[in-house]
C-alpha cells in the first residue's frame, strides 16, 4: 500500500512501513471495508496528525488513545471534531481549562486543526476503530506504529512537550528521554475523570513557558471563531 503521509514522517518512519506487522494490519483494514463494516476515520484522514504536522515542527504532543467512533466525529486529530460536530466531553473540559488557564474562551466548534498547524501533533495511540466499537483496532498493530513515532520525536528532536493526560497515555513515558523533553502528566479531560487533577494542572500555560525558555515560539491556543 502507498502510504499518503508527509514526506518528512514517511522518511522517519520508512522501516515501521516495511515491517509485517504493518502489512498485517493494512491487509485487515481493507477486510473490515469489504465485509461492509464501517471504519473512522475515512481514508484519506488516517494520517491527518502527520500531515499537518511534519516532524521538523512538532512543538507540543497531545496523546489520545482512540479517534471517535460516533458517524462524522474521527478526522484523524486528537480530541478534535470537524465543524458542525457536537464538541464531544473531553474537548469541552480542556476548553474550560484553557480559559481557567489562559483566560481564553471556547470557541464554538471542537476543530483544533489550527494547534495542529501551530506544531502541535494531535496524536492517537490507534489511528483507526469501527464504528460504534471504542478501542476495536486497538491490537491491530497501530500502537507500535505510534510507539515508533513517540520515539522518533523523543530522539530527533529537542524541547518537545508531551501531554500525557490519563494513565493510558502516561505508559508512553518511557518512550521519551525527559532529559530532552518535557512531560506534563495529569487525569484525561474525561468528566469521568476531569476532577481528579485534570482541571487546574495548567498544562497550556506552562508548555508555553517551557518552549519560550528553549527559544521556541509559544502556541497561541486561541482558536479561530
Amino acid at each position: 500500500m502507498e502510504v499518503k503521509i508527509e514526506e518528512e514522517w514517511k522518511h522517519a518512519l520508512r522501516q515501521e512501513f516495511e515491517q509485517s506487522y504493518f502489512e498485517t494490519l493494512v491487509m485487515h483494514l481493507k477486510l473490515e471495508k469489504s465485509a461492509g463494516k464501517t471504519v473512522y476515520p475515512p481514508g484519506s484522514l488516517i494520517f491527518n496528525a502527520f500531515n499537518h504536522t511534519p516532524l521538523s515542527q512538532v512543538k507540543v504532543v497531545i496523546l489520545g488513545q482512540d479517534p471517535y467512533h460516533g458517524p462524522g466525529q474521527a478526522m484523524g486529530l486528537s480530541f478534535s471534531v470537524p465543524n458542525g460536530i457536537d464538541t464531544p466531553p473531553s474537548l469541552q473540559n480542556i476548553y474550560k481549562e484553557i480559559k481557567t488557564d489562559l483566560g481564553i474562551a471556547p470557541p464554538p466548534h471542537g476543530n483544533l486543526t489550527a494547534w495542529a498547524q501551530q506544531g502541535v501533533l494531535l496524536l492517537n495511540a490507534s489511528l483507526t476503530v469501527r464504528a460504534g466499537e471504542a478501542n476495536s483496532h486497538a491490537g491491530l498493530g497501530w500502537h507500535q506504529f505510534t510507539d515508533a513515532a513517540i520515539r522518533c520525536i523523543s530522539q530527533n528532536r529537542e524541547h518537545v512537550v508531551f501531554m500525557l493526560w490519563g494513565k493510558f497515555a502516561q505508559q508512553k513515558r518511557e518512550l521519551i528521554d525527559m532529559t530532552r523533553h518535557k512531560v506534563l502528566q495529569a487525569a484525561h479531560p474525561s468528566p469521568l475523570s476531569a476532577h481528579n487533577g485534570f482541571f487546574g494542572c495548567r498544562h497550556f500555560s506552562l508548555a508555553n513557558a517551557y518552549l519560550m525558555s528553549n527559544g521556541m515560539p509559544a502556541v497561541d491556543w486561541y482558536l479561530p471563531r
